[in-house]
C-alpha cells in the first residue's frame, strides 16, 4: 500500500516539474486549461481582451501575415483575420484544429484564416510578418534562433506571459494582470 502511494506522489511531483504550477493554478481559479502530454504546451485560452491587445501591439494590419503558434480554438488567428491580415495557426491537437477552424468558417473568415496541423518546432516562420505565442518559457527559448534567423527586419513578435531570456523586448505591457512582451526583428548583422 505504501509503495502505491509513494509512485502516486512521485508521479504527481513528475507532473508538476514537466508541466509546471501555472496552468494547474489556472484551473484551481476557474479558467480553462486541457492537458495532452503529446503536447509541448498545454492548452490555456487567451482572454478576449488580451488577444485584442497582442493583435494591436504588433501593429496587425491589412498587409500582414500572422502566425500563431500553439493557436489552441483559433481567437487569435480569428481576430487577426478581422483586422485584414492572412492569419496562420498551427496546433497539433486535432480536437482544437477542427474547433477553431469550425470557428473560423462561423466567422465567414476561410479567406484569410487557416490552421495547419503541425509542430511549432518545424514550421518555416519566414512567410509571417507578426508572430503570436503563449507558450512556455523553454519553448520560446527553443523557437528563439527560428524566429532571429528565419523572420524579415521589421517583423514583430508578440508573447502572452513569458519572455525570450536576454533577448530584451522592445515593450512590456499588463493587461487583465497579464504580461505581453513585444520585440522587433533587428535588421540583420546588428
Amino acid at each position: 500500500m505504501k509503495r502505491k502511494y509513494f509512485a502516486k506522489v512521485v508521479s504527481l511531483v513528475a507532473l508538476f516539474a514537466a508541466v509546471g504550477l501555472a496552468p494547474l493554478e489556472r484551473a484551481a481559479h476557474g479558467q480553462d486549461t486541457i492537458f495532452d502530454f503529446k503536447k509541448i504546451v498545454p492548452y490555456v485560452p487567451t482572454p478576449q481582451p488580451v488577444v485584442d491587445r497582442m493583435i494591436e501591439l504588433a501593429g496587425v494590419t491589412k498587409g500582414d501575415v500572422v502566425y500563431d503558434l500553439g493557436s489552441g480554438d483559433g481567437r487569435i488567428v480569428i481576430s487577426a483575420a478581422k483586422k485584414g491580415a492572412r492569419a496562420v495557426g498551427f496546433e497539433i491537437d486535432g480536437d482544437l484544429i477542427k474547433l477553431s477552424s469550425d470557428s473560423i468558417r462561423q466567422a465567414g473568415l476561410q479567406d484569410r484564416a487557416e490552421i495547419r496541423q503541425q509542430d511549432i518546432l518545424t514550421v518555416d516562420l519566414s512567410p509571417a510578418s507578426v508572430i503570436t505565442m503563449y507558450l512556455l518559457p523553454d519553448v520560446n527559448l527553443k523557437l528563439k534562433p527560428n524566429i532571429l534567423s528565419q523572420l524579415k527586419p521589421g517583423s514583430r513578435v508578440v508573447s502572452h506571459s513569458f519572455d525570450m531570456g536576454d533577448w530584451q523586448p522592445d515593450k512590456i505591457e499588463r493587461v487583465d494582470g497579464r504580461t505581453l512582451y513585444l520585440w522587433t526583428i533587428p535588421a540583420k548583422g546588428r
